[in-house]
């Protein structure tokens, strides 16, 4: 039977590179939520400073749903942090101890002892990820109990700290949300501020929940899937019992907006370039939105329609590499020169990302939404490139086609719509399908002035895209020009036609 992980098991492991000092660094940072996320991005960054004796700061932790915190409790609270993947070409497998978490406290059954945590002067930062709904503004009383929105508590917590130190203004929080929300830190502070108003609490509160905190946006990206699917295998070459463990892959960035006293305060950036603090992170916003976000959108439903699965599958496809390769590299990347060099970078790594073989990123749950992702991610795209080279960027505009194609209902069960790929009908999971559906109705898909008619009239609607793209010049009588293509000889068979005289 393998021994539990355990404090005991790393002080006498000196290959695990834990410092034993590390367990007696003082909480600094308070986080809502044990979600993988946290513990395979924020936690890691703690963890590999305080290796490097940087931060030497440890992480209490709220479990914020219903429930034992047994599973941490039963091994210290360590974990293991495989990170798998493909880093600049290469494959990356490495084991590491995470010993960042110094408890874990259940915020019903331990509410008091959250408080208590906050007295401890060293404690300064705030970090969370309750999920995107986590979020809300809820009317809820927060002095004398257990809030129930991450807001509630965030405000007692701060009600907390400000009677313990009588509201002295040097003992405020850094507060950093990584919910995947735009201006998360601005939409915080704004619901916080509005439930202390509800709450009916004192001006100088209120006024030093403004002068002494500071809340950050932040923006979060690694993929962190978590427990593997072979644990028992993965336990048994660590040798030890380990049911936290998480795998993650090799990227990661953590892009925070604040000044040189947040940077300061967050001194467990040092320890890797990938966390940075900005004045403005707009850029970095943007450079995921177009680059991993819009090539994703861009290339799915080729991929889908091709009889591919996972994004994986499309990187081991000689069509679908390329595919990938020049909408990233040569289509989206030119058109974003204005955010800085960072960007080829980042462009580069999102094709190592793709190409990771540990992660399994189904195409059809890409496709979540895919007319507005299409006109929120590559839209803009389209028109800076056409503005640019006074020319249409090919695969990202033959992805717009797929995109067409994968949205032309095959039939309508029980009141929802369903496509159809080979013989094998898939579901649709778009806000806009009916008005797709009626556009394709009654269109003789074997017309090509049918066909080319039903495409002018899909890019004029203005409920669909932010901008007219029926009058950028040439685009209509692309799209219909490969979508009647794919019609008539299928989506793989045409873009690698395509693909070889372009």
């Amino acid at each position: 039977m393998l021994p539990k992980l355990s404090k005991h098991h790393v002080i006498a492991d000196k290959a695990s590179g834990i410092p034993p000092a590390c367990f007696d660094y003082p909480e600094k940072i308070l986080q809502f939520g044990t979600g993988v996320l946290l513990r395979g991005l924020v936690d890691y960054l703690v963890d590999k400073a305080n290796k490097q004796g940087i931060f030497q700061g440890r992480v209490v932790v709220v479990k914020s749903t219903d429930g034992s915190t047994a599973d941490f409790d039963s091994q210290d609270c360590l974990y293991t942090t495989n990170i798998k993947g493909q880093e600049k070409g290469q494959l990356v497998n490495r084991r590491l101890i995470n010993a960042s978490i110094a408890r874990v406290l259940q915020s019903n059954a331990d509410w008091s002892k959250v408080l208590e945590a906050v007295r401890q002067e060293q404690l300064n930062i705030i970090i969370s990820n309750t999920t995107e709904v986590g979020i809300q503004y809820v009317e809820e009383k927060v002095d004398g109990v257990v809030p129930a929105s991450y807001p509630g508590k965030l405000l007692a917590v701060l009600l907390e700290r400000y009677r313990h130190f009588n509201g002295a203004a040097d003992k405020g929080f850094v507060i950093v949300p990584t919910e995947l929300v735009v201006d998360n830190g601005r939409l915080l502070k704004d619901i916080v501020l509005k439930l202390a108003l509800f709450n009916e609490m004192e001006h100088a509160f209120v006024q030093w929940i403004n002068t002494a905190n500071t809340f950050c946006s932040s923006l979060v990206d690694r993929i962190v899937p978590g427990k593997p699917k072979d644990l028992a295998a993965q336990n048994e070459a660590a040798g030890y019992e380990d049911g936290l463990w998480i795998d993650a892959e090799p990227f990661l960035l953590w892009a925070i907006e604040g000044n040189a006293a947040v940077a300061e305060r967050l001194s467990f950036k040092q320890a890797d370039e990938r966390m940075l603090v900005a004045e403005d992170i707009t850029p970095y916003r943007e450079q995921k939105l177009r680059i991993l976000n819009g090539s994703h959108t861009a290339a799915v439903t080729v991929g889908y329609l091709s009889g591919l699965n996972t994004v994986y599958e499309c990187m081991q496809n000689p069509v679908m590499k390329r595919f990938f390769d020049t909408v990233v590299l040569e289509e989206i990347l030119p058109t974003l020169k204005d955010l800085g060099p960072q960007t080829e970078v980042f462009a580069k790594d999102v094709l190592d990302r793709f190409a990771n073989p540990f992660i399994e990123h189904k195409l059809i749950s890409i496709t979540f939404q895919q007319s507005s992702k299409t006109n929120a991610r590559n839209v803009r795209t389209i028109m800076r490139y056409y503005d640019q080279y006074k020319m249409l960027p090919p695969m990202i505009t033959i992805g717009f086609a797929a995109s067409l194609l994968f949205l032309k209902p095959a039939r309508q069960e029980g009141g929802k719509f369903q496509g159809k790929r080979g013989d094998t009908f898939y579901d649709y999971n778009d806000d806009n399908i009916a008005i797709f559906a009626a556009y394709w109705h009654g269109v003789n898909i074997v017309d090509k002035a049918a066909v080319a008619a039903m495409v002018q009239q899909v890019l004029g609607d203005s409920r669909l895209w932010e901008t007219g793209l029926h009058e950028v010049p040439g685009f209509a009588d692309a799209i219909a020009e490969h979508l009647f293509g794919m019609l008539q000889q299928g989506v793989s068979v045409y873009v690698s036609n395509y693909s070889k005289v372009h």
